[in-house]
């Protein structure tokens, strides 16, 4: 016998009934994008790889580490979408969408991929959720932005949850910072990773992402990006501050987020959670003020999130919560060849009118039919036998409770119509 041929590592297959939680969470998302008036894209699976190298920034790990990477037969070399802040600002430069409207509000819920450790709720073909705010630099933006992401995540069942709130002001403010932080940095060159080391040169300020908890105890006395904001990107992030306050929406500053992109600018900002690990982070996002014009575009500002679906759902797994429904309303029970030929006309009818409906398909025992509906979850049996058919009537039977009763043949229809929701 041939072996068995395994998913790769980093992947996993989503198969029901955890399929229906993720359709939950994806329903529950796709309200809330309703709500705030964005508008869905999709974006191709893979791109060409000049599109990350200009947008992410090729010194990042993801370009220069994690990005799966091929040649068509044309030579051209295309990657597998490693995230979707770039794609989407591609498609918006591409059909023009800033001329079409000065505002444009978009979200994706899209898979991405990068080669990077599995671990609890990292996988290398991850999804997320996530939206781009693209045409305006005021900071009320980034106040609609933030709350989305928050109010989301709060609809999805999630709670014990942090938002931290950083600002890394415009390229001024930043080239003055990175020239203090090598100062500071330098002289303690040979205490730092093989990893930070190598950031030092062509992003230093990457470094305040260590995890490195003697790098971590080191930069408690590093200089503090907000020492060297300009007068224009301290009253933006005051803004900012002042704006997530009147709504009612709690955050702690961190001076040490800068996120792990090259592209952003000014507010940067992230969302952790009690029911995860050191690796906390449910949710990232920031401004991206000069991207648009990186890509080719014209000078646009802009700003968004992304959210990890696999971390979401883990996080409500550990709270032994769950964002699924059960799916079928009533499970018909067929006694008998005779029941069998009149269950599947009344089956059908049942699902023409919205009712989840299902049946046993491999002929089992009136108790494994049972068995089968408590184990999928469904709330009435319909139950069909030899009496039955004499009668012209169904028994219903409440799986939850135990009531039964009788309902006539001509009748179920619209019972079970009624049932619905």
């Amino acid at each position: 016998m041939p072996d068995k041929i395994q998913s790769p590592k980093g992947t996993h297959d989503i198969l029901p009934p955890e399929a229906r939680r993720w359709q939950v969470a994806e329903e529950s998302i796709r309200k809330m994008m309703d709500i705030f008036g964005y508008g869905e894209i999709r974006t191709p699976v893979f791109e060409k790889s000049e599109l990350f190298a200009r947008g992410v920034g090729e010194t990042s790990d993801i370009v220069s580490k994690e990005m799966y990477t091929f040649s068509d037969k044309g030579d051209t070399s295309l990657t597998l979408k490693p995230e979707i802040t770039a794609p989407v600002i591609r498609s918006f430069i591409q059909h023009n969408l800033g001329k079409k409207s000065p505002m444009t509000k978009l979200y994706y819920i899209d898979h991405a991929f990068r080669q990077e450790r599995p671990q609890a709720g990292r996988f290398r073909q991850f999804h997320q959720y996530g939206v781009e705010a693209i045409g305006s630099h005021q900071p009320e933006m980034d106040v609609e932005v933030i709350s989305l992401a928050t109010e989301s995540l709060i609809a999805l069942g999630l709670d014990g949850l942090t938002l931290k709130l950083n600002s890394i002001g415009e390229t001024k403010s930043r080239k003055k910072f990175r020239k203090a932080l090598k100062t500071f940095l330098q002289p303690h060159f040979n205490e730092l990773s093989e990893a930070s080391q190598k950031r030092f040169e062509v992003n230093p300020l990457r470094i305040l992402d260590s995890k490195n908890l003697e790098e971590q105890k080191l930069l408690q006395d590093a200089p503090n990006i907000s020492e060297f904001l300009d007068d224009n990107d301290k009253a933006h992030f005051s803004d900012v501050c002042e704006g997530l306050t009147q709504c009612g929406i709690p955050f702690e500053l961190d001076s040490t987020l800068v996120r792990g992109l090259d592209y952003y600018t000014r507010t940067t900002f992230e969302i952790t959670s009690t029911a995860l690990g050191a690796q906390d982070a449910v949710c990232g996002g920031g401004r991206y003020d000069g991207l648009v014009e990186t890509l080719g575009g014209p000078s646009t500002p802009a700003i968004g999130f992304a959210a990890g679906i696999e971390r979401i759902l883990l996080c409500l797994e550990s709270k032994n919560e769950s964002t699924a429904d059960s799916q079928i309303q009533v499970y018909f029970i067929a006694h008998g060849d005779v029941a069998r030929e009149i269950v599947i006309p009344l089956i059908h009818a049942s699902r023409q009118i919205g009712v989840q409906s299902d049946f046993d398909p491999i002929r089992r025992s009136l108790k494994a039919q049972f068995r089968e509906a408590n184990r999928i979850g469904a709330e009435f049996a319909v139950i069909i036998g030899d009496s039955e058919i004499q009668a012209k009537e169904a028994q219903i039977k409440n799986l939850e409770t135990g009531d039964q009763m009788s309902i006539k043949f001509d009748d179920l229809g619209g019972y079970l119509a009624s049932l619905q929701i």
